[in-house]
This record gives C-alpha cells, structure tokens and sequence, in this order.
C-alpha cells in the first residue's frame, strides 16, 4: 500500500511539473496551478536570496528589487507563458499574493546567512 501512495505522488508530482514547464498547459483544477505558483515563486525566493548575499546587496534596496521581480516573474510565467485567464482564479492580485509571504520568508533567511556568511567583516 505504502507504493502505492509513493507511486501516486510520483505520478502526481511529475504531472505537475510537466505541465508547469509545458507553455500554455491547461489546468482542470485550479489548485493544481496555485500549486505551481507557490512552489515556483518558493524557488525564485531562494535563489533571489542566494543572489543577493553572494552580490553584497543591502537595505530597502534588496527588499524592493526581490519584492519586484518576484512580482513581474509570476506576472510573466502567468500571463505569457501559460496564458491563463486571471479571472477564473479570482484576478491577477490573488494569483500573485499566493505564496508571496513565505516566498519572502524564504529569500530572507538565504540572503541574510549568504550574506552574513560572505560579506562580514
């Protein structure tokens, strides 16, 4: 039984992640795409805070360049990339505060223990 579990995610998982790099895919449920939303934009939050410790970048500076492109890359992969139609998922400011808070959690603590790491004097 317990293969049969692990098997389903791996099929369920690997879905979702060929859909998620396939452009325009249709999504039959909407929480599979929030799904993506919010596991893409935990990625773009690491590695964003990977970015900026390695690059030394400090204060409100960093704050607002991540809060920014974190915006337009799902804004971007939404609307061009998948060409979704922001209505059915409640307009475009629902889709881009999905995931946004823990994704700025995420960028906070690799940037400041990169930055911390390399950067201190």
């Amino acid at each position: 039984m317990e293969s049969k579990k692990k098997s389903s995610f791996g099929e369920r998982f690997s879905k979702l992640l060929s859909k998620a790099l396939k452009s325009k895919s249709v999504w039959e449920e909407k929480d599979e795409f929030l799904d993506v939303i919010y596991w893409i934009r935990q990625l773009v939050g690491i590695m964003l805070g990977l970015v900026w410790g390695i690059l030394g970048f400090k204060g409100i500076f960093a704050i607002l360049s991540f809060c920014l492109l974190n915006v337009i890359f799902v804004y971007v992969y939404c609307v061009s990339f998948q060409q979704i139609d922001e209505d059915e998922y409640g307009g475009m400011s629902e889709i881009i505060k999905e995931g946004f808070m823990t994704s700025f959690s995420s960028f906070l603590v690799f940037w400041i223990i990169i930055y911390s790491t390399l950067q201190a004097n």
